[in-house]
């Protein structure tokens, strides 16, 4: 089976992992913050930052021949589930209008950082796409 590394050039290089890994037709979606192109975490709070990770790792996805509905999983850690929660309708509508409505399994977990000390949120996600 081909195994390729994906690292779109419109985003960040990365160091030390790949945007994403495609394994015959199963991509793995390295964990995505609210990094944007020159490596800063974007202001505005949780709905901003979902936004911009979020885009990220559609960005990701796409660059290894996949769409949204081809999602089969997705993880999202959280730096505050409460705030989260608390803006859910965004973030739900904003979910509808980047991925759509066919929605992977999901998980959300809460976490007590993550690698930019400034990011609130991070998503991770596995797809399944045609050959």
């Amino acid at each position: 089976m081909a195994i390729s590394r994906v690292n779109p050039s419109t985003m960040l290089k990365p160091s030390g992992f790949a945007h994403a890994v495609r394994a015959g037709n199963t991509v793995y979606l390295a964990g995505q913050t609210a990094l944007n192109a020159e490596g800063k975490i974007v202001e505005g709070g949780i709905i901003e930052q979902f936004r911009q990770a979020m885009s990220n790792t559609l960005t990701s996805l796409v660059e290894a021949g996949g769409k949204p509905s081809d999602l089969v999983s997705v993880t999202i850690y959280l730096t505050d589930i409460p705030n989260y929660q608390a803006n859910g309708r965004e973030i739900g509508r904003l979910w509808r209008e980047m991925a759509g409505t066919e929605y992977p399994a999901m998980a959300g977990i809460g976490v007590t950082s993550l690698w930019q000390k400034e990011a609130l949120i991070e998503i991770q996600g596995i797809a399944v796409v045609d050959e």
